[in-house]
């Protein structure tokens, strides 16, 4: 399944140990960015500090649990795409995402989410698919919104984020969906 080229400008791939500083350089320069809505951020304080997580994201591609791969735009590390999981038995993934604040605005995340569900329903056969936002994050909803996900309600306070917790809006598309 990886690597795919989302078009002549946008390809998504496994990072690996090879590309570890190219994602803490991305982090570290987006910290502040990142941090309004990822807990996982403070915890990355150095290269090595990302060394367990990508011997972690590797196992479980080739477990075929999910993946977490960079996008990488005209050459550059711009992002992150990933599957939490995969549920064989029901056929259901959860994709998650972040990009580089000066990234946002240009469809990059939109476009490769859409080449991923062409993927996920015709080649993996899935059938549900969710991503779940805060519901403060209007950015990041804006993504599943504008691609045709149904918004099927908000969890609340959902997540705690630093010192407060977040409402959680989960989106979904059935394959059904997908193929109308």
């Amino acid at each position: 399944m990886l690597p795919f080229q989302v078009n002549e400008s946008i390809l998504i791939k496994l990072i690996r140990l090879q590309e570890r500083d190219e994602l803490y350089t991305l982090i570290d320069e987006n910290r502040a960015h990142l941090r309004e809505w990822l807990l996982w951020v403070d915890k990355r304080q150095s290269p090595i500090d990302l060394d367990p997580i990508l011997a972690m994201w590797i196992q479980n591609y080739e477990d075929r649990n999910g993946f977490d791969a960079g996008v990488w735009r005209d050459g550059k590390l711009v992002g992150m795409i990933g599957l939490h999981y995969i549920d064989w038995k029901n056929k259901v993934t959860s994709i998650g995402y972040f990009l580089a604040e000066s990234a946002e605005g240009k469809g990059i995340i939109t476009k490769s989410i859409t080449r991923l569900l062409e993927i996920l329903f015709s080649e993996l056969k899935l059938n549900r698919i969710i991503i779940q936002c805060a519901e403060t994050n209007l950015k990041s909803r804006s993504v599943p919104e504008r691609i045709g996900f149904i918004n099927e309600g908000i969890s609340r306070e959902a997540q705690w984020l630093y010192d407060h917790y977040e409402n959680i809006v989960t989106y979904s598309m059935l394959s059904s969906d997908w193929n109308t």
